[in-house]
């Protein structure tokens, strides 16, 4: 029996005798269930129910959870159905195990509406949207598909490359920041280092060896800290454990990315970890510590008196070490060490033992500890398909945070770059309906003023007060639009229609075709398309912004004769040329449209992208970090469209002009040395301009590069120069 042993003695340490036997009858129904089954590596199926059910029994699980992993395939993969499984262990079994099945029919929902079978992207959607369903109303279940992937990214190397890279992005993108907000540590950087592998794999393998080449290094200065940190606790009769861990591969370079730093400068590639008794001891060590090392600026950041919204709480300094070395200390009690390791798990078999929490507590979980769990159902309600209800759940499960105070002093965790309208919203629904204005910090803002950490926010609200549809692009958080949208959904339902119809007849009109409007038959189609029930219902969500003009004329050109759509969209719909800057940029969803690359931001391919129709110019392709693009999509909402490359950066005959600006200390031969890099970079140069202020030089570059990845290692090149501060892309203000 494939560690069928190790399971049982495993789950002896925390079950009782009656739940050891639940578990393992689960274990005979499952092995009897997937017998003659074998995964693509060749090894027989049961293992990998029972390695999933090992991972669960190392955070002490209930005997329900444990039966369910076992169990979590048998429904998808076999004849087994919920019926038999709820008579054999029980409707909280079955729920968990229904809870965890992969989508292999169509939803409800979507059968009703959608007149077409789902494409595969959206049906793998409406299955991640099932698990988070599931998990809103029984946190086990997300432990358990958790663990379930966890696995399955152990054991990937048997797959085809394709599918490889397709797992471990939607691991990154989706399960590895939802483990983040569970606080399940173990499950996060594992899952984001097993992606960081498959999905960038030359990334990976440079990064290891870079870490590598100096690690017997750093682990001698843990080492030393580590004795001195225990010797000084000593002295002052503080009873602690003292440890070290290395930071994990994918946190390395995603903090290299965002702060544009080498793995020189990043001062966390180890953190040494006190855990003691007592929160006045926390602060007590954080003192001792401090009298051993001298602090670096602004690296004191206190999660005891501020948790993160994953409920983490400890004391985080950075310090020179021994040997002036930057060496992270992390400090914290016991109680706080279990919360932070396991997470949600930990609130589980720790706070509320082995039984399933009731109601209340899971309640209580929801309410004080996890709210923004319930936010997930909210989002289901208010999005009209799981695509979109993935990309709500990517925006805000991605997103930085921002912590700001109500004026009572409770803590709301929001998006980063929130506004009062998304603090609002937060407070309640109707607060957000009624909201007029805001003080921050005892003084009025507009309301697109950005919150900033620490801030007091005070909403101000009148009987008389609605929503704006210019909140949309003010707010940040997904729930605060989706209830903007579902407010005008409601009360403005006609003059959505109305301002839905304007905008498609104004657009059908500059191509003389206004009288494709008021064709009921093929109007209906399109509406059929796009998942709406009546063409009411589409131009009213034109109208409130949830729809964008270009899916609609999209659709109106691909059911009319060729000849026709071509006076719609006057665009070439057979040439396949692609030979130059622009033409590796295809509209999606629509053939052949003209696309040209904006000068404004000069995007590249591997940049993240984004179209703008123009009046007589085709598509004009920005960046999404364009500083015109909010202008723009403030403007002219219904003209922006999404766009991609098709090949990004595969001809090497075609450059891309980027201007790049560097930052440096002014010294002799620092220009020389900068053309030194780029001409052993082999990338042609354009353009050159420096000058000098006191003592800082700049430099202005203009480099023909191919692709993305060329140019951040052209950058990173340059930042190693002696003397340099920073390379920075630069981007202009002008109009499209």
């Amino acid at each position: 029996m494939p560690d069928l042993q190790h399971l049982i003695s495993e789950v002896s340490l925390h079950l009782d005798p009656p739940e050891r036997e639940t578990v393992h009858r689960a274990f005979e129904v499952a092995q009897a269930r997937h017998e003659g089954q074998f995964r693509t590596s060749g090894e027989p199926y049961i293992i990998h129910p029972v390695e999933v059910a090992r991972i669960l029994s190392a955070y002490r699980l209930d005997a329900p959870t444990l039966a369910a992993a076992l169990l979590h395939d048998v429904v998808e993969d076999t004849g087994a159905t919920l019926e038999e499984i709820s008579e054999d262990f029980g409707e909280e079994v079955a729920m968990l195990v229904d809870g965890v099945t992969k989508l292999t029919s169509i939803s409800s929902r979507q059968t009703r509406d959608a007149p077409q079978p789902l494409s595969k992207k959206a049906a793998q959607a409406e299955n991640l949207r099932k698990i988070f369903l599931a998990m809103a109303r029984d946190l086990r279940v997300i432990l358990i598909k958790l663990a379930d992937r966890l696995h399955n990214m152990r054991t990937l190397g048997a797959l085809r490359p394709d599918k490889k890279a397709r797992i471990a992005q939607e691991t990154l993108e989706i399960f590895a920041p939802i483990a983040s907000r569970l606080g399940v540590w173990e499950f996060k950087s594992e899952l984001e280092d097993l992606s960081f592998r498959y999905t960038m794999p030359s990334e990976y393998a440079e990064l290891e060896k870079e870490v590598l080449e100096n690690q017997a290094r750093r682990q001698q200065t843990a080492i030393e800290a580590v004795e001195a940190i225990r010797q000084k606790l000593l002295n002052l009769g503080i009873d602690a454990r003292i440890e070290w861990r290395p930071k994990h591969l994918y946190s390395i370079y995603r903090k290299m990315q965002r702060t544009g730093r080498t793995i020189e400068e990043i001062y966390d590639l180890l953190a040494v970890r006190v855990i003691v008794h007592s929160v006045e001891e926390c602060y007590s060590a954080l003192g001792a510590v401090h009298a051993l090392w001298i602090p670096l600026n602004d690296r004191i950041k206190d999660y005891i008196a501020k948790p993160k919204s994953n409920n983490y709480r400890s004391l985080h300094t950075t310090v020179y070490g021994p040997g002036d070395q930057p060496i992270e200390i992390q400090i914290r009690t016991w109680e706080m060490h279990k919360v932070n390791e396991a997470g949600i798990a930990a609130h589980w078999a720790y706070k509320e033992g082995r039984r399933a929490p009731a109601g209340g507590s899971e309640s209580q979980l929801f309410r004080e500890i996890y709210p923004w769990i319930r936010a997930i159902l909210d989002w289901q309600a208010d999005s009209r398909d799981a695509q979109e209800y993935i990309e709500h759940l990517k925006v805000d499960l991605l997103a930085n945070e921002v912590f700001v105070f109500t004026p009572r002093g409770d803590v709301i965790d929001l998006p980063n770059e929130s506004t009062p309208v998304d603090f609002a919203y937060r407070i309640h629904t109707e607060v957000g309906h009624r909201c007029v204005g805001a003080r921050v910090n005892g003084r009025m803002v507009p309301l697109d003023h950005a919150l900033q950490n620490a801030d007091i926010v005070e909403i101000q609200t009148s009987k008389s007060g609605t929503p704006s549809l210019d909140w949309l692009r003010l707010c940040k958080s997904s729930q605060a639009k989706a209830k903007i949208r579902a407010w005008f959904k409601k009360e403005r339902r006609e003059e959505n229609v109305a301002r839905g119809k304007d905008l498609v007849r104004r657009e059908l009109a500059r191509n003389r075709s206004e009288t494709l409007l008021a064709d009921e038959g093929l109007m209906r189609q399109v509406a059929e398309k796009l998942n709406f029930v009546s063409v009411d219902d589409l131009l009213a969500s034109l109208g409130y912004g949830e729809t964008t003009l270009a899916h609609i004329l999209s659709r109106i050109q691909n059911l009319l004769p060729e000849p026709v759509s071509q006076e719609i969209l006057p665009v070439p719909r057979k040439t396949s040329r692609r030979t130059g800057p622009g033409r590796e940029v295809l509209v999606r969803g629509m053939d052949n449209i003209l696309t040209r690359l904006s000068k404004c931001c000069a995007p590249v391919p591997g940049d993240q992208i984004l179209g703008f129709i123009t009046l007589g110019k085709g598509v004009s392709v920005h960046r999404t970090d364009c500083p015109n693009i909010g202008a723009l999509t403030s403007a002219h909402p219904e003209r922006m469209i999404e766009v991609e490359w098709t090949t990004p950066g595969s001809d090497e005959r075609v450059g891309y002009l980027v201007d790049l600006e560097v930052t440096a200390l002014d010294r002799h031969a620092l220009l020389s040395d900068v053309m030194s890099v780029i001409n052993e970079a082999r990338i042609p140069l354009r353009s050159c301009r420096a000058f000098a202020r006191k003592d800082r030089a700049c430099i202005k570059l203009g480099v023909e590069t191919q692709h993305r990845k060329q140019l951040e290692e052209l950058m990173k090149k340059i930042r190693k120069v002696k003397g340099v501060l920073d390379v920075t892309r630069l981007t202009h203000v002008t109009s499209p």
